[in-house]
């Protein structure tokens, strides 16, 4: 974690607290174990609305000034969340068209949390009232290390509100977009089906339509949208900066989620935080049943680092974990406890990709309410849950290595929110997903032992030995003359190209202004559904091609001769959902070209690199050897060298 005058510091390990969950004679026997445990940061408030301002206008700052104090007193500091996340419900009474309104035009009400709409400009108001008073009273606090606003913005599907609220701001954002409802007809292509609108006050969200709705019109509802939380971020921000100058500011993001660009909301915070749950995110997404057997109690190898490596490029390269699995947690389908070593392993590879901090999610599991099945370092009794001897020997290795300072990867991987929404409205395919499409292109980077950096499209790519992009159906201006002034090698996924800023096919056809650095044409494409697979030597097509018209000879083409991969001086187009085969073919060739070492992994073996150390991690359920330290890995275990 950086310090005040910005030098890099050794990760600091956390945990999160809920003072108003426990007798306060107790508080400061958790502080005092926190420290003995081996944590110095204590997250605490993002969801105390109703305590601190228990009746309209009255607020109870007495019980959290002395939470704060006592966590202070034991040598611990303070992450101190804005609790907008769960208005009260005498709130929700007082203007109760401040909830989101779901796609099917139901309220989602009181009950649970993340109750409001983005906007909806009296709750706005309220938000910066509650902000204003708690950044006020806390801003000068020494203990208060960093500010978390809000808490996950999206959860549970709460990105899209359809309220009228929302509508009405849209409309707004459309005129301010478009200048004239000429220009949105001709934009959006409302001639078809007769769908042209007189005046921007006739636009609807674009749901309850009798069947799809435009897809140029969902596109720019989700862009708005992701607006909305934008905004709503930077106006919590803008007042804790005003009152906490100079104090770090967070939020703290989820996995695999994508309904609004993360990257917009990391421009106006200091450090990105993430929610990291592994073994709920292998069972809650597409992976196989036999990846969810063999990784079933450590997680995929790739997921947490994923994440670590998204929302290190979302922030400027400060980030950290705000919430670390410690346990069975409550949400999946099925919840299996972490393999022994697991909670250890996911810190220390936090560490390995330069996280300042890392914080458990809970400190003791809640007894009560919709969270009692989650289990936390403590169990409800307060006797230690298994995580807890395995952070003091996380907190003995890290204090042992000291500070991990990232260094720059040899690759880069384009991820682009935008994409994930083209992709998501119009997938012409049930099983093209653009998050499982950048994953699998992460995954055979780093099982080839390549540490990877994830970047936006706006990215500087120079520098990078080899640059990835595994789908950007839109292109950014300028984005193919960034590629074309690159001397690496680069390598361009299906569907790139393939649309125009308004949701249409280019004027001569995909991959659009890719043509003036790879000159091929996309005359048609085609999905393919689930078990097709199209035979090729040592590899397969399945789920998606594309029909290429060029000069060109393909580089690899299948057993029919239909190209599949295309190759025009250092830049490449794979016309095709690559299967793990062909994918592995192209990080080996590219590799090559590039001059960049690989070295082939055990199933279940990982590494990563730090400026000074490497790590290598085994998720696999049994001990592996491994070649390149010639010894042999514990299930759950980590291996940490100098360079």
């Amino acid at each position: 974690m950086a310090d005040r005058a910005g030098e890099v510091a050794a990760m600091k390990l956390g945990c999160c607290y809920y003072p108003e969950h426990w007798p306060e004679a107790i508080w400061a026997k958790d502080a005092r174990r926190m420290r003995e445990m081996g944590l110095s940061l204590v997250r605490i408030g993002e969801f105390a609305w109703s305590r601190i301002e228990p009746e309209p206008g009255h607020y109870d700052w007495d019980w959290l000034d002395r939470a704060i104090q006592t966590l202070h007193a034991a040598g611990l500091q303070v992450i101190l969340g804005t609790p907008t996340a769960t208005p009260p419900k005498w709130l929700v009474d007082q203007m109760p068209d401040m909830v989101a309104i779901d796609e099917q035009g139901r309220p989602r009400g009181f009950g649970s949390r993340r109750h409001y709409c983005f906007s909806h400009e009296g709750y706005r108001a309220e938000c910066r009232r509650i902000v204003t008073a708690l950044a006020t009273r806390y801003g000068a606090h020494p203990a208060i290390a960093m500010w978390q606003t809000d808490n996950e913005y999206g959860c549970h599907d709460t990105v899209l509100s359809f309220s009228d609220a929302a509508a009405s701001s849209f409309r707004g954002w459309l005129a301010a977009r478009y200048g004239d409802i000429a220009v949105l007809n001709a934009a959006w292509g409302k001639v078809f089906w007769s769908m042209e609108y007189r005046s921007f006050a006739e636009v609807d969200p674009p749901h309850l339509t009798v069947t799809e709705a435009n897809p140029a019109h969902w596109l720019d509802y989700r862009r708005f949208a992701s607006d909305q939380v934008a905004s709503f971020n930077r106006e919590q921000v803008d007042i804790i900066r005003a009152h906490a100058p100079g104090v770090d500011i967070t939020h703290n993001f989820m996995g695999f989620f994508t309904e609004f660009d993360h990257h917009a909301v990391g421009r106006d915070i200091d450090v990105a935080t993430w929610d990291s749950y592994p073994l709920g995110f292998l069972e809650q997404f597409w992976f196989s049943a036999q990846e969810k057997q063999a990784y079933l109690r450590q997680g995929h190898p790739d997921i947490a680092a994923f994440h670590h490596d998204l929302y290190r490029g979302c922030s400027q390269g400060r980030w950290g974990v705000m919430e670390q699995q410690p346990g069975p947690v409550n949400w999946a389908r099925f919840n299996p406890a972490p393999l022994p070593g697991m909670v250890a392993l996911w810190t220390l590879e936090a560490c390995a990709h330069g996280a300042e901090l890392t914080s458990y999610f809970r400190w003791r599991q809640a007894p009560f309410a919709q969270e009692q099945m989650h289990a936390g370092l403590l169990r409800p009794d307060s006797t230690e849950a298994e995580a807890a001897p395995e952070v003091r020997q996380a907190a003995e290795v890290l204090a042992a290595i000291g500070a991990q300072q990232t260094a720059q990867a040899p690759v880069a991987l384009v991820f682009s929110y935008a994409a994930a929404w083209v992709i998501g409205i119009q997938p012409q395919g049930h099983s093209f997903r653009y998050l499982e499409l950048v994953f699998q292109w992460y995954s055979a980077l780093r099982a080839r032992g390549l540490d990877v950096d994830i970047l936006s499209p706006d990215a500087d790519l120079s520098g990078y030995r080899m640059v990835v992009v595994p789908s950007l159906p839109i292109l950014p201006e300028g984005f193919a003359d960034k590629l074309a002034a690159l001397a690496c090698p680069v390598l361009v996924g299906p569907r790139s190209g393939s649309k125009t800023d308004s949701f249409c096919i280019p004027e001569g056809l995909a991959p659009g202004a890719l043509r003036d650095v790879i000159p091929l044409t996309v005359t048609r494409v085609e999905s393919l559904r689930d078990g097709v697979n199209e035979r090729a030597e040592g590899f397969a097509v399945t789920r998606w091609r594309e029909d290429v018209a060029s000069d060109l000879a393909p580089e690899w083409a299948d057993a029919e001769g239909r190209g599949v991969v295309y190759a025009h001086a250092n830049i490449r187009y794979c016309a095709v959902w690559p299967d793990a085969m062909l994918l592995g073919l192209l990080v080996e060739r590219i590799a090559a070209e590039a001059d960049v070492p690989l070295t082939h992994l055990p199933e279940g073996i990982r590494i990563r690199r730090s400026a000074s150390h490497v790590f290598t991690f085994n998720y696999a359920a049994a001990p592996v050897f491994v070649p390149h330290l010639g010894e042999t890995l514990a299930p759950a275990s980590c291996h940490i060298a100098p360079l």
